[in-house]
């Protein structure tokens, strides 16, 4: 993972359920790349065409709240997604996306101070948002040592691996 992230991002509001990041009908997709058709579907018809490798999804409170199903975060990575920042996170859906490699980090009003279309520069070890477009910056929580070692090695799983092999 790098430390630097920059990206154009897509902001959404309070409350983002996994139905609306992966709809429930789609579930018998197995497939990254079937899966990503689908991603934010309910909530943003287009963002399958617009999103790009890299960009990055803004939200209010409670984001990705609903289900524990692991295709939200499958979908928003198979859809280039780098990073989410949201003010707050369901916990299931913080340790999915965290268990697969999607870095998370939290921020106050953050969906309040950005638009979609903005281009953002994030140092995920120091905790800072910088608006590129506007000039603001921002607070955010930092990603630890220990979800970054996570991420780092590409999802928990692969962790356990490792350390099974020594």
């Amino acid at each position: 993972m790098k430390d630097i992230i920059r990206g154009r991002v897509f902001v959404y509001g309070d409350n983002i359920d996994t139905d609306q990041i992966y709809p429930g009908r789609y579930l018998d997709l197995v497939d990254p790349a079937d899966i990503k058709q689908h991603t934010m579907e309910e909530l943003d018809p287009t963002f399958v065409d617009k999103v790009e490798k890299g960009d990055i999804i803004i939200a209010g409170k409670n984001f990705g709240c609903g289900s524990s199903r692991e295709h939200a975060p499958i979908s928003l990575i198979s859809s280039g997604i780098s990073l989410v920042i949201a003010e707050s996170f369901a916990r299931i859906f913080y340790r999915n996306a965290t268990n697969l490699a999607l870095p998370l980090m939290e921020s106050k009003d953050v969906s309040k101070n950005l638009k979609t279309g903005d281009i953002i520069e994030v140092n995920l070890a120091e905790g800072l948002i910088k608006n590129e477009t506007s000039g603001e910056e921002f607070e955010a929580s930092k990603i630890s040592e220990f979800i970054s070692h996570i991420i780092n090695k590409g999802g928990i799983k692969k962790v356990f691996l490792e350390r099974a092999k020594k």
